[in-house]
């Protein structure tokens, strides 16, 4: 089948769905929850929705661990739910993608339950090893969530390997069966009429011959060895050339530690096995590798991370754009400023929505909520959250330790949408399944639906502007000043149609710097969060969207 790219011209809105909206009381985000909002979404000029795991799931890792693939979990209203939000979508004239996550299961699935007993065919759908000599571990490998990557079963008598959580044993790709049960769990979905796929962690489903041990990396021991492994490419055309390329689809990958030349032995339009990539560089402006390693927020680094995805990709492939997601702590908290709240949401919205590719926004991005900030640490619920927070320094204060994982969690992230300022920001009737930022009286969509100047029909005028604009789709992206600590300026240019994108990061006043050939007398501000563009003068995080 030819091809259709239809994302190119697309907005994506994801729903990490206990948290969006609860429709039934029971404090739970829910499907019926979604079906409500649905015209919240289109409203913003959204055509597509990513559905975070919505199967049925112990909750180990808030769905991630997937006890049953080919069915929606009750709490979310079950297939009939799941129905009636797929024909909503469809009628407003969006797509819908789900999460695929196939690198591992939870060990409550059918699939290890029969593999612990050695029941055939399913005794090598994990990875199971016998302890070395000694007792020791199969390897040396950590796991990305608790400790390290092998943990012993008692049933088995071995060891199984699991990269995240303890009960997300990882399944072994290399044996046929799985394989195939990874298309017909494509297949199911895609005959339901699912539009397509965001695949978790896809680039760690190949695993290194012989599982070595690994040395390179003083946390994570292992990466290197079971993230693009030898068969991933082989794997990954496999499920294309058998389903995917059957259907009118989108698949976008999720691949930790990979750099633009690496992603374009996936994503390349001639030869790759998936559509778009979502890349990790963008969130490091602030951390190193991971959002529990935190530095100083570094503009010069968020440029730099979305300038080389946008040079080396153009006329090969297509970039995946985003700033938030479930994964990672707010991103007005991170990159913005809470004092300048609606001021660096505005800008952080400009900064990558005028970019070349495909944006995604996750849910209350469009509000610029703010990361939750917990009284205690037992208050968190993130598995990882909780390894890191009893696994940090217990010598320094508590109070210091309380402020890294609030800088660095992913229940940040989590709290429920902020509908409106009644009991429990308008998200549930009943008891919320988590805490409600406490700020929700302040940013809420009602209060920003009523008022034209808020971060929420800002990002309505940014989104309509972006789809008005053949630039926004196929210019050239150039960044200016690229050295300079305080600004990010870009432009967009194609034959007839030019944009320059300024925004200023810093809670002071400066000038602003204007590259050769943009004269702004000659220009239309089209697109600004404060009343005057009069001035060179920039206002604390001020952002403005000239066209020629």
């Amino acid at each position: 089948m030819e091809r259709n790219r239809w994302y190119k011209d697309m907005v994506f809105y994801q729903i990490w769905p206990r948290s969006f909206k609860d429709g039934d009381g029971d404090g739970m985000g829910d499907l019926w929850g979604v079906y409500e909002k649905l015209d919240h979404i289109k409203s913003l000029g959204c055509d597509g929705i990513w559905f975070s795991p919505i199967y049925p799931s112990p909750g180990a890792d808030c769905g991630y661990d997937i006890a049953d693939y080919m069915d929606i979990a009750p709490e979310f209203g079950g297939m009939e739910a799941f129905r009636k939000v797929l024909d909503g979508v469809h009628q407003r004239g969006m797509k819908l993608l789900m999460d695929l996550v196939v690198n591992h299961t939870s060990d409550e699935h059918e699939w290890f339950q029969k593999s612990r007993q050695r029941i055939e065919p399913y005794t090598d759908y994990y990875i199971w090893r016998p302890a070395k000599p000694g007792g020791k571990l199969p390897n040396n490998w950590d796991s990305n969530f608790e400790g390290k990557a092998w943990t012993y079963d008692e049933v088995r008598g071995e060891y199984y390997l699991h990269l995240f959580a303890i009960k997300q044993p990882d399944l072994n790709m290399d044996n046929p069966l799985v394989r195939e049960e990874v298309k017909k769990i494509l297949r199911f979905w895609l005959d339901m009429g699912v539009d397509g796929f965001r695949e978790d962690v896809i680039t760690y489903i190949s695993k290194a011959e012989g599982l070595p041990d690994d040395h390179l990396f003083p946390i994570y021991k292992g990466m290197p060895k079971y993230n693009h492994g030898p068969h991933i490419h082989e794997y990954l055309a496999e499920f294309k050339r058998d389903v995917l390329d059957h259907y009118d689809c989108f698949t976008l990958a999720e691949a930790p530690l990979v750099w633009p030349k690496q992603a374009l032995k996936y994503i390349d339009e001639e030869h790759g096995q998936i559509d778009m990539m979502i890349q990790f560089q963008c969130q490091t402006a602030d951390c190193l590798f991971t959002d529990y390693l935190p530095t100083k927020f570094s503009l010069r680094r968020m440029k730099k991370a979305f300038s080389d995805w946008q040079y080396k990709l153009e006329g090969k492939a297509w970039n995946m754009l985003y700033l938030e997601n479930h994964d990672h702590p707010r991103i007005v908290t991170r990159y913005g400023s809470e004092k300048y709240q609606a001021e660096s949401a505005k800008t952080l919205a400009v900064s990558y929505l005028f970019q070349k590719g495909t944006p995604f926004l996750y849910q209350g991005q469009e509000i610029g909520m703010t990361n939750w900030r917990p009284e205690s640490a037992d208050m968190y619920r993130d598995v990882q959250t909780i390894y890191n927070y009893n696994h940090s320094n217990l010598k320094k204060p508590l109070q210091v330790r309380l402020e890294k994982m609030w800088r660095s969690s992913r229940d940040g992230a989590r709290s429920p949408v902020q509908w409106d300022s009644s009991p429990n920001a308008g998200f549930t009737t009943g008891t919320p399944w988590f805490y409600v930022n406490q700020n929700y009286p302040e940013i809420n969509i009602e209060k920003q639906n009523a008022d034209p100047d808020s971060v929420l029909n800002f990002y309505r005028k940014a989104i309509a502007l972006r789809k008005s604009l053949p630039v926004v789709k196929e210019g050239i992206y150039k960044e200016h000043f690229h050295s300079h600590p305080k600004q990010y300026i870009y432009s967009r240019e194609m034959p007839g149609q030019k944009l320059l994108i300024v925004c200023a990061f810093s809670e002071k006043t400066q000038k602003m710097k204007l590259p050769k050939g943009f004269d702004l007398s000659s220009a239309q501000c089209i697109l600004h969060n404060y009343s005057s563009t009069d001035s060179l003068t920039l206002q604390p995080y001020e952002c403005r969207v000239y066209l020629w």
